[in-house]
């Protein structure tokens, strides 16, 4: 019997500095557990976030700021990793650095309201009629071109309209789409035998899935199989679609432009950056409440995490202050690792870097520094990713397939920690330039 490798489907993870935080590693009830999901430790501060995160989940802390304080390496980057992962793909989580806002094309008050509306999301539901089964058959109808364009223009054979089948439990049904469809149905990858449905009113079309009766198919395949729809072909089906304002100003802020030379020449010449007016956020604003008061959207207030907050000056902060207090705001969840420090441009003294007006509403989660040992328990899952994974390709390189002390020690040679390396800089001093 021959043998042969089979190797997995799935998508190989990158591995980085906080890949193996899967969550905040609380019971049920909300007691930390001592070392769960990547955490070790911080049972005080990973308790208290797990707070946080069944008020975000209640809509019960929209427009609150938190703040992560602690000393350096003590997990405030991983806890609020953790609270993203605890909140799901569905609630929109934006990290970025204090030191993100200084740029020469965007000002800095930009930068950070452009992030803010990141963090806010809006749920639309629309009840829409829809064709939805699966693809029994796909027919392309071709137009006649001229032989002389086809050789020296470059065109191709012509897409007149597309007829489609469709098949669900209760019945067939055949449609005829015109050309334009073509290009979705080419985008989405339709091939006979995937579920999909097209809106009646716009021609979109959504790929669902592969039909479960070709799941046999294959032995081994990276698809997602779905059952056939139930009910007739053409039916109202409810719709919900997850988009963040900023998405929407991005989307309306764009030149829509003609097909004129000037104004293509115009959009090219455009700066890759630019800003978005206030205006055209509070009317976006406007038809986003709009259709909340009717009830068709839904408004899902996310995550802003600014990390290294005492990066930001005087000026992000006043601008910090007025968007927390306005109805479309996210959770802003501030870190810093400095005590009492001066506030980035000024010479007021203030605690985390922070002036004190906006100091006095935050929450404020504290992060203490590890035990000896709980520090071991870190050292041996750190040393999985930073030095059993080196010392596995090394032992592969000689030929093993397990690690040896010898890989370990050969590891260990090439690298230094800062330790050893100030050390060798003490020693050959002379021969650097200082």
């Amino acid at each position: 019997m021959n043998k042969e490798e089979v190797q997995s489907t799935t998508k190989k993870q990158r591995i980085a500095t906080h890949t193996h935080i899967k969550g905040l590693g609380l019971e049920p009830s909300g007691r930390a557990i001592d070392m769960a999901a990547g955490f070790v430790g911080q049972k005080e501060a990973r308790e208290a976030a797990g707070l946080v995160v069944d008020m975000i989940k209640q809509k019960k802390m929209a427009g609150r700021a938190l703040l992560l304080a602690g000393p350096p390496g003590t997990g405030k980057t991983a806890l609020a990793l953790g609270i993203s992962q605890e909140l799901g793909t569905k609630v929109p989580f934006c990290p970025m650095v204090g030191s993100e806002v200084y740029s020469s094309e965007v000002k800095k008050t930009e930068v950070l309201m452009e992030n803010f509306r990141r963090a806010i999301g809006l749920r639309v539901k629309e009840n829409k009629e829809v064709y939805e089964g699966e693809a029994s058959y796909i027919r392309y109808i071709s137009l006649p071109t001229d032989d002389y364009l086809i050789i020296f223009c470059g065109y191709g054979k012509s897409i007149g309209g597309v007829i489609i089948g469709l098949k669900t439990v209760k019945g067939t049904k055949q449609l005829r789409l015109e050309a334009s469809i073509y290009d979705a149905l080419i985008k989405e990858k339709v091939a006979v035998g995937d579920v999909i449905y097209v809106e009646a009113n716009s021609g979109a079309v959504k790929r669902v899935g592969r039909s479960d009766a070709f799941a046999t198919e294959f032995d081994l395949e990276a698809e997602e199989y779905v059952p056939l729809p139930k009910g007739e072909v053409s039916k109202k089906k409810e719709i919900v679609q997850d988009v963040t304002l900023h998405d929407l100003d991005a989307a309306n802020a764009r030149p829509q432009g003609g097909q004129d030379i000037l104004s293509l020449m115009g959009q090219m010449m455009k700066p890759k950056k630019t800003e978005i007016t206030d205006k055209l956020r509070q009317e976006i604003n406007k038809v986003v409440n709009g259709f909340v008061d009717k009830g068709t959207a839904e408004l899902v207030p996310g995550v802003l995490f600014i990390d290294e907050v005492h990066m930001l000056d005087m000026e992000c902060f006043s601008y910090l202050n007025r968007a927390l207090e306005s109805s479309l705001s996210p959770i802003v969840i501030f870190a810093t690792n400095r005590g009492i420090c001066n506030v980035r441009g000024t010479d007021m003294n203030s605690p985390h870097g922070i002036p004190v007006d906006l100091l006095d509403p935050l929450v404020i989660i504290r992060t203490e520094n590890y035990g000896p040992a709980e520090v071991i328990q870190i050292l041996a899952v750190r040393a999985q990713v930073e030095l059993l994974s080196p010392a596995s390709i090394v032992a592969k390189m000689n030929g093993r397939e397990e690690i040896r002390k010898v890989d370990l020690e050969e590891v260990c040679a090439l690298y230094r920690d800062a330790k050893s390396s100030a050390k060798l800089l003490q020693d050959q001093q002379e021969k650097y330039i200082s």
